[in-house]
């Protein structure tokens, strides 16, 4: 997301065009512009050859006849993304007519200035043809995007760190194997079990799911492996569980570290040989399930800690855990995510939100994001049922986005539940924003070799 719009000024009156590029300097805006200032067409072609501006400034009113139709006769040939802003006198109509050709001025230049202009008043009109022009450049970068985004059942990216898990979960589905998903809360680990079992064989077999830290320990058997009347108080009849249910399907058990020491064995026998024994009963039932288990601990330490079976750990880990990074590691995946979530707003409310400007975007962009992809769901929704305009804008964010400048939190204690990996991530990060993607000088800052800077940016998939 760009914040510096380039503008081009092409005049051969070296006073005209310092007074001009001053006026540029001045006013509130929310992006910075940075001014080149070329006295003749030659050096205005060269200028349009090595890079495009964002927007072109002729000045027709003091350019000689040959520079001013060769600057814009070039410039819609080379760089035909530019705005242009042409300032000229009445007596440059023809000049103009038949470098724009047909007469079709309007169509082909963002603004046409008739001298003589304040300076005040062309820095206005080239600060909105600039606003435009980051605009339609954040709207091509969104397209880009999205024609290079993958879709795996619904769960969309960009970033290598999302890939990667996309394309393991790819093979993972064809097999037979256990899956274990490890990340955050609301990085969308029941959106990747959901799709694992839509890309398997079992797929329009039974899905079901049951998150292990929402049911007490006293029903979790039951709930799980079902029981027989008279097992327990209030057991009227036999009652199947949800690994019955599942039969021939998949069994996403989330929030599976938090399942109890004594469960833990039982649910081992059902991995292990398919077998499960109701509550109250005394025979075995044989099951065909496929199971999928999530996490938002560290299974590991958890085993340490003697809060988990090191033998289910092995388990569920045999084939090694699908981690799905945070948000905060992935900020490219931001924009796609987001506007997929402004057309399902659309659709489920009958809205006809337009996407987002690139102010609002930077905002979400910077933001730390402790809830995840669930978070930024949830705030789009908002502001797409909340907006006055077409597009999202800055105003319409919650206030504690509203004031965002930076991913890196201010205070200490936001880092809090962090790894040191986390925050050795949103340092770089932050770096390389504030030197606009500058990676000697980011190395510099950081006090680390650039060789170190690559291999971290390959190590946390940030390339």
């Amino acid at each position: 997301m760009s914040e510096t719009a380039f503008i081009l000024l092409v005049t051969p009156d070296p006073r005209r065009g310092q007074v001009i590029a001053d006026a540029l300097q001045g006013g509130e805006r929310t992006f910075r512009m940075v001014t080149s200032r070329v006295e003749s067409g030659a050096e205005a072609v060269g200028s349009l050859r090595v890079r495009a501006p964002d927007v072109l400034v002729i000045d027709f009113a003091a350019a000689g006849e040959g520079d001013g139709v060769t600057v814009l006769t070039e410039a819609k040939r080379l760089t035909p993304q530019s705005e242009i802003v042409l300032i000229s006198r009445g007596e440059d109509e023809p000049r103009l007519r038949k470098a724009l050709g047909n007469g079709k001025r309007s169509a082909d230049v963002y603004e046409h200035l008739i001298d003589p202009v304040a300076p005040d008043v062309i820095a206005d009109v080239v600060s909105r043809a600039a606003r435009q022009s980051l605009a339609t450049r954040e709207a091509r970068i969104l397209r880009e995007q999205a024609d290079k985004a993958f879709d795996f059942e619904g769960i969309i990216g960009v970033s290598d760190a999302i890939l990667r898990q996309i394309k393991r979960a790819q093979k993972l589905a064809r097999s037979k194997s256990t899956v274990l998903i490890t990340g955050e809360t609301g990085t969308g680990k029941e959106l990747f079990a959901q799709a694992i079992h839509a890309a398997s064989p079992r797929a329009g077999k039974p899905f079901k799911v049951l998150n292990c830290a929402a049911v007490s320990e006293t029903l979790l058997e039951s709930e799980l492996f079902g029981h027989v009347k008279g097992a327990f108080t209030g057991a009227v009849s036999d009652r199947k569980g949800l690994l019955h249910a599942a039969d021939g399907g998949t069994m996403f058990l989330d929030e599976i570290g938090d399942m109890p020491l004594a469960m833990q064995a039982k649910l081992l026998r059902a991995l292990e040989n398919g077998e499960i024994i109701p509550v109250g009963s005394n025979d075995a039932v044989h099951l065909d399930v496929r199971f999928v288990a999530a996490t938002n601990h560290d299974l590991n330490e958890r085993v340490q800690q003697g809060k988990f079976r090191e033998d289910l750990f092995f388990r569920l880990h045999a084939f090694g855990a699908l981690s799905i990074a945070p948000l905060r590691a992935r900020p490219e995946d931001i924009p796609i995510l987001a506007e997929r979530f402004i057309e399902r707003a659309n659709r489920e409310n009958g809205l006809s939100i337009r996407g987002i400007t690139p102010e609002a975007m930077r905002k979400l962009m910077r933001y730390l994001w402790p809830g995840n992809v669930r978070e930024l769901r949830n705030i789009i929704e908002r502001m797409c049922v909340e907006a006055e305009g077409e597009r999202l804008d800055v105003a319409d964010l919650p206030e504690n986005l509203q004031g965002t400048t930076e991913i890196v939190p201010a205070a200490l204690p936001n880092l809090a539940g962090l790894t040191l990996a986390d925050v050795e991530q949103m340092m770089i990060l932050s770096t390389l924003r504030r030197n606009e993607g500058n990676r000697d000088k980011t190395a510099r800052e950081l006090g680390i070799s650039l060789r170190t800077l690559y291999r971290k940016l390959k190590e946390y998939g940030l390339t």
